[in-house]
């Protein structure tokens, strides 16, 4: 082992210095994110949260822009006729790519390290093997914080978002009052589940038990209907 590694040159020492400290810290991370240690205390080694260094990249679905209440005069101009009402309505996916995570760093080290000890060893100038393995590494590092992000993902795609209730039909269960003076129940079924959902009426009659309706607006998480 000494002879071995009295062989090296001082680059390889450096490399493997980096590189197997870095794979046995990225295993231990593994085997504490597979089996939930250490989430419950102050230090966790698995901490995925990293810097906000990544940037975002996410996908977004666009806007819709609702006004109501505008008017032209004769000359083209823009007049607004009492009051004006302007509705944004911003569709998209905005989960962080965050790259400087634990993980991400470690994983940087290891791949980086193996690809030039790799080339370097095979005979390739460490100026070619060196640029090789931090290519690598940045691949690893990125292809660390999309699983992250793919993962954080998963998790809020099986939250309720309310606005997908908008223009579904549902069941009214406790009574509604008019004009919005109180608040029922109606149940639908939204993302796959059947709820129970709080909800209000803007109409002139009282919306019985059993009423179809449909879901028009959202007053908060109060679903905002009208008779179907």
């Amino acid at each position: 082992m000494s002879e071995w590694w009295g062989s090296l040159s001082s680059l390889l020492k450096v490399l493997y210095c980096f590189a197997v400290p870095s794979t046995l810290i990225l295993l231990l991370q593994t085997i504490f994110s597979i089996s939930g240690f250490g989430h419950d205390g102050d230090i966790n080694i698995s901490d995925t949260s990293g810097l906000d260094g990544g940037g975002f990249d996410g996908d977004f679905d666009g806007a819709d822009i609702d006004m109501n209440g505008l008017d032209t005069d004769v000359n083209g101009d823009v007049c607004p006729q009492g009051d004006v009402n302007m509705n944004v309505h911003v569709h998209g996916d905005f989960t962080p790519l965050k790259l400087f995570t634990v993980q991400g760093i470690v994983a940087f080290f290891a791949v980086s390290g193996w690809v030039s000890i790799a080339a370097i060893s095979g005979g390739m100038p460490p100026f070619l093997g060196l640029p090789l393995g931090i290519i690598a590494g940045f691949f690893a590092m990125y292809g660390i914080a999309k699983l992250i992000q793919l993962s954080r993902k998963l998790v809020e795609n099986g939250t309720v978002d309310f606005r997908n209730a908008i223009g579904e039909a549902a069941t009214v269960y406790i009574p509604i009052p008019p004009n919005g003076e109180g608040e029922g129940k109606v149940t639908l079924t939204l993302q796959g589940r059947f709820m129970e959902c709080e909800a209000v009426s803007y109409s002139r009659e009282v919306l019985k038990t059993g009423t179809q309706v449909r879901v028009t607006d959202l007053n908060g998480e109060t679903l905002v209907v009208e008779r179907d």
